[in-house]
């Protein structure tokens, strides 16, 4: 099988990279490095697949490339990142790295034999929701830029499936985190915080909810997703692990063993009150069920960090 994946320098990129080569994909990774976060911290993201005979990395913008491998599967997680970031004038890198970049991947294949196009949607197409949990008929109002690009994406997956057939499937994340997480990320910069015996800012009254899904579940979902005869289908992909910020902080002081100062501060635009994933279309289609629960996975995280 070959396969291409883009942002394969991400966080969710490498870890999916990683996991196709160990199952004998021959995998073309395409990266640009953009700088939300140090491109260094991308590059070692990297080095395990950068070492394997069936990788071979292109440096590049999606946008300024006119030929894409031929491959059996395309898993599209390039994306430019970050809710709060995603307002003024850096809107247009969103909608360039997040839109224009989805549609010329789709543009290109819409005409070749693909098994499956796999693509990084996010649960921030919903917005603020009425009622939990979320489940993929509920209406999708994005509270930031950043979600309004992704539902712009996920809605030309849709266009292109039903006029050419190209055959999609759009897996919205919720919160995934684990190793190789953006530093910018809550659980990264809390434990960081903590570690270094800083004080921890909490955004509003730290009652606000999440439902955090890690990493190795959301690779596992690609999986199941390209394998599946889903198309033209949207998937929530959570982990069953809803918590608030305050229980969140609570649970890393107790994997760690310290005390862990914080401060409240204003609440942050873009940021929504509640998420939580019906998974229920995703166990019933393609088999997709969270394996790793939160206090789990914080050890998991905590533990990658004592290893490096």
């Amino acid at each position: 099988m070959k396969s291409l994946i883009t942002g394969c320098a991400g966080f969710i990129g490498s870890h999916l990279t990683e996991k196709l080569l160990q199952e004998g994909h021959e995998v073309t990774g395409i990266d640009c490095f953009t700088d939300y976060y140090p491109r260094a911290v991308k590059e070692n993201n990297m080095k395990n697949a950068l070492d394997h005979n069936n990788f071979t990395f292109i440096e590049e913008d999606i946008v300024n490339i006119s030929e894409f491998p031929e491959v059996d599967y395309v898993f599209h997680e390039a994306a430019q990142a970050g809710v709060r970031a995603s307002w003024g004038k850096s809107f247009e890198i969103y909608t360039r790295n997040n839109i224009l970049a989805t549609q010329k991947l789709l543009e290109y294949y819409k005409d070749r034999k693909l098994r499956k196009f796999v693509y990084a949607s996010s649960s921030s197409i919903y917005g603020n929701v009425d009622e939990l949990p979320i489940r993929e008929e509920t209406p999708k109002n994005p509270f930031s830029p950043y979600g309004v690009t992704k539902l712009a994406a996920e809605n030309l997956c849709n266009l292109y499936y039903m006029n050419y057939g190209t055959p999609t499937v759009s897996l919205r994340y919720f919160t995934v985190y684990g190793p190789r997480q953006r530093p910018d990320m809550a659980i990264a910069k809390f434990v960081q915080a903590a570690l270094n015996d800083d004080v921890i800012e909490e955004y509003g009254d730290g009652k606000q909810t999440r439902d955090f899904t890690y990493v190795s579940d959301v690779v596992q979902a690609n999986l199941l997703a390209a394998r599946s005869d889903a198309v033209g289908e949207s998937f929530n992909i959570g982990g069953g692990s809803r918590i608030s910020v305050i229980d969140l902080i609570r649970m890393i002081k107790n994997a760690l063993g310290i005390n862990i100062q914080v401060k409240h501060t204003g609440v942050q635009k873009g940021d929504v009150r509640d998420t939580y994933a019906d998974v229920t279309k995703a166990r019933k289609i393609i088999g997709y069920i969270p394996m790793v629960r939160m206090e789990e996975g914080i050890k998991k995280y905590i533990g990658s960090i004592y290893e490096k």
